[in-house]
């Protein structure tokens, strides 16, 4: 059985290499989230690790919601 990964677009998302609006989708492979544009293929991953460390220090996290 092949397992399928929940897809969700990004509202107002700009694709950095097209510049098209709203064709940014969010999933996640492995635990890393990883994003891709529909339009050109674009793609960027971001480790677990380094979404914690982009929170400054005077910050506080209120809570990461995880994928079912």
């Amino acid at each position: 059985m092949v397992e399928r990964k929940k897809r969700r677009f990004v509202a107002g998302a700009k694709c950095p290499t097209c510049n098209e609006i709203d064709v940014i989708q969010l999933f996640q492979v492995n635990g890393v989230e990883t994003i891709e544009c529909v339009s050109c293929g674009y793609t960027q991953a971001q480790a677990e690790g380094e979404v914690n460390t982009a929170t400054r220090d005077f910050e506080q996290m209120i809570g990461v919601f995880k994928q079912d």
